[in-house]
Order: structure tokens, then C-alpha cells, then sequence
């Protein structure tokens, strides 16, 4: 039994788009103006440029797939079973880290309106809807999953636009340039910690690309997808963080966005900026939970995990059971951790990935067809790529490091196990 190709190119950038806008641009910019102050929308800029030497290897590696699994098949095809296996792990603690992360975001603004949401078992039973709601949705097939992830991405979008043109009409006129002295008073180390947030802000296309067994034409959809989609996210990341500012000022409040709203249009804007993020998460949590599982799948169906996880559904081929083991992992690490260490972990974790994608585009480009997509500088953007991702995996805290070896130890294991299977 296979799965159903009903994904197309604006519906695979509607994913790429969901899965990034999600929980980061509402609980980043108060930590971007502690760590950067006034220099902060020129992170997003860098960020986004940064972000980009990574998403173009990503284009080229993937178009070459059309089978469901992502980074994990790659690295598969490309390095054999080892290092394929070690990429899956990273990839699904990831996932499931993120989809913790965009969780607990949801409940800190949940809050604000519903104080008692935030505590005991209550808090447990809001995350518990929260991620099983979508998940069972998806259940029911990749299409209605898809659906929902469009309808949820027009309306986290319309909230945001709605306070950068009324922020960009208020303060375009006092625009203040920005001097050196304040782009390197922060530091190199605030910087670097300023980019590792935000690739957590800018990641989530490496989710999108898991479903390609259901992508229409796939070696056309991801690279139209994943660039549109980038240039999307960096417009609207980068006029936010600029209002957010203007607004403000160097505020570092875990609600900034809300409180810019609450200042452009009064209490209305407070509550209009807490129910999109409260749709932003969700929206991000339906696409985690349509592509994820897909790796969950794709490591079951390669004999690594279970074979019950590769089963599909006999009506909706969808891969129930490992849905359902998804949504259960990220509902655990969701009630045991908090938003900014799961927000760094998910951006470490998938550094690992990147690193293993722009690695996979050299090897691939010795033995892929001569009609393969070929991106412009290909090697040197994946090399500048692997150097990025290196240098921002050293500001790990030792707990995450510690989570990082722990995943490296178990994977090596899974292959040990497998192996003599």
C-alpha cells in the first residue's frame, strides 16, 4: 500500500510557511533586544541569509526523493546505514522537541487570558488537547491535514500583517539609523546566541520536506516551496522585529508581540495578538504533526523502529500508530520542559540535520542524473552551511549537550540491534 500524492506546490508552501511561522517570532523578539537591543531586525536579516545557504543545498538534495523521510533518507542513500540511522534520531528529537516547544508556547499565552491553564494538571489536560486535536485529524488523511495547515496559515498571517502596516504607518517617517558602535556592543557572544535562537525561528522547512511520498511532482514542488516560503518568513520576521522595536522600544517582555498590539491598537490589539498566536501554534503543531510521523514511518519501513510504525491505514492511508506515537512523545517532553531550553535544543538538534544535508549534496552530486537540479554555487553555500551550523552548536548549554550524547549513544544502539537483525 502507498502513499496518496495530494500535496501540490502552494499546498507545500503553505507547510513550509506554517511549520516556520509557529511559535518563535511571538516568544524571540524580547530576547533578541536583551541580546542585541537596537541591532535586532539586522539578526533577522543575517539570520535569514544564513538560513538561506542552508535551505538551497536542502532544495537540490531533496528534489532527488520521492519517498517520505527527509534528512534520515538522505543521509541514508548517501552515507550509508550508520550515519543515516544517527540522522534519523537527531531528526526526531527535533521534531518532537519542537512540537514540545511551539506547546509550551501556546500555554504561556493561554495563560495571560486563562490563569488557571498554566498550572497542575489543568496545564497537562490543555497540552494534551493541544497536541492531540491535530493529530487526530491527520489521521484521517493527508489531505484534510493539509487543509487545516492552509486555513491556519492565513490566519496566523492576517494578525501579523495587520500590526506591521499599522506599525510601519506610524513610525516609517522616524526612522532613527542604526550605528556601528550598536551592531558590536553586544558582543560575539550575544550574537551567535542571538542566531541560534533564531534558527529556531527559521527552521521547520526540514519538517515539510519528511512528506515527500505525498508531494505532486516533488523534484518541482520543494525548491518553489522552500524559496518562496523563505522569502515569505524573512519579510514578515523582519518588519515585525522592526515595529516590535519602534513600538516598544528595547522591551524585554516574553509577550512583546502583544504588548506592540496593545500599544498600536489598544486592548483589542492584545487580544487579537494573543488569539494568533494561540492559531500560530496550532497552525505549526497540525504541520508537525502531518509530516513527523512520516519519519517515524520512513524508519520503521527501512527495519530501524517497529514494524507496526510503517503500517498504513487500510481507508486513509495514513500511518496511525505512528501518529499517535508522536503526538505521545511530544505531549510528555511538553509537560516536563520549559519553552527557551526546548526552543535551543530543537535549533541544535536540527544543526545536525543541516550539516547532514549540505554534506549529502556533495555525495549526491556525484552520482545523481545530468538532469538532476543543480542550485548556483551549490558546494560553497552547503560548505558555509556545515560552518554555521558547527559554529552555533557550541553554545549549547551542558544539559542539552548532555540530551545531544545521549541521542548519539541510543542511535548507535538502534544500529547495533538492527544490525545483527
Amino acid at each position: 500500500m502507498d502513499f496518496v500524492r495530494s500535496i501540490g506546490r502552494w499546498s507545500m508552501t503553505g507547510l513550509v510557511v506554517n511549520c516556520i511561522i509557529g511559535s518563535g517570532i511571538f516568544g524571540l523578539p524580547g530576547e533578541l533586544n536583551r541580546l542585541l537591543g537596537r541591532a535586532s531586525p539586522l539578526a533577522m536579516i543575517l539570520a535569514g541569509l544564513l538560513m538561506a545557504t542552508i535551505m538551497a543545498p536542502a532544495a537540490e538534495v531533496a528534489s532527488q526523493f520521492s519517498e517520505p523521510g527527509g534528512a534520515y533518507l538522505y543521509a541514508r542513500r548517501s552515507f550509508g546505514r550508520f550515519v543515516g540511522l544517527q540522522i534519523g534520531w537527531f531528526s526526531l528529537l527535533s521534531c518532537v522537541a519542537a512540537g514540545a516547544a511551539i506547546a509550551n508556547l501556546f500555554v504561556v499565552y493561554l495563560t495571560g487570558q486563562v490563569p488557571s491553564a498554566g498550572q497542575g494538571s489543568l496545564r497537562a489536560l490543555v497540552l494534551l488537547a493541544f497536541v492531540g486535536i491535530p493529530a487526530s485529524i491527520n489521521c484521517f488523511g493527508v489531505t484534510k491535514g493539509a487543509i487545516l495547515s492552509n486555513f491556519l496559515v492565513l490566519l496566523k498571517i492576517v494578525p501579523l500583517l495587520v500590526v506591521i502596516v499599522l506599525g510601519v504607518a506610524r513610525f516609517s517617517t522616524r526612522v532613527e539609523i542604526i550605528h556601528s558602535a550598536e551592531i558590536l556592543a553586544p558582543g560575539w557572544g550575544n550574537w551567535l546566541s542571538a542566531l541560534l535562537v533564531l534558527m529556531f525561528a527559521y527552521q521547520g522547512f526540514e519538517y515539510a520536506i519528511i512528506a515527500g511520498g505525498e508531494m505532486e511532482n516533488p523534484r518541482r514542488s520543494i525548491p518553489f516551496a522552500l524559496g518562496v516560503g523563505l522569502l515569505v518568513v524573512v519579510a514578515v520576521y523582519t518588519l515585525l522585529q522592526f515595529v516590535t522595536l519602534a513600538t516598544i522600544g528595547t522591551s524585554t517582555s516574553p509577550r512583546s508581540v502583544a504588548d506592540t498590539a496593545f500599544r498600536l491598537m489598544g486592548p483589542v490589539g492584545g487580544i487579537l495578538i494573543t488569539l494568533a498566536v494561540l492559531i500560530s501554534t496550532g497552525g505549526a503543531n497540525s504541520s508537525l504533526m502531518l509530516e513527523s510521523p512520516r519519519l517515524v514511518f520512513s524508519l520503521a519501513a527501512e527495519g530501524e523502529f517497529p514494524a507496526p510504525l510503517a503500517r498504513l491505514h487500510p481507508r486513509f492511508h495514513t500511518p496511525v500508530v505512528a501518529i499517535v506515537c508522536f503526538a505521545a512523545l511530544v505531549w510528555v517532553l511538553a509537560v516536563s520542559g520549559g519553552f527557551f531550553w526546548l526552543l535551543e535544543l530543537t535549533a541544535a538538534a536540527s544543526m545536525i540535520m543541516y550539516i547532514s544535508i549540505c554534506a549529502a549534496l556533495f555525495r549526491l552530486r556525484q552520482n545523481s542524473s545530468p538532469g538532476a537540479l543543480r542550485v548556483p554555487f551549490g558546494p560553497v553555500l552547503s560548505a558555509i552551511g556545515i560552518v554555521t551550523s558547527i559554529v552555533l552548536i557550541t553554545r549549547l548549554q551542558r544539559s542539552q549537550a548532555l540530551l545531544m550524547g545521549v541521542t548519539v549513544l541510543v542511535a548507535a544502539a538502534n544500529w547495533q540491534i538492527t544490525r545483527k537483525r
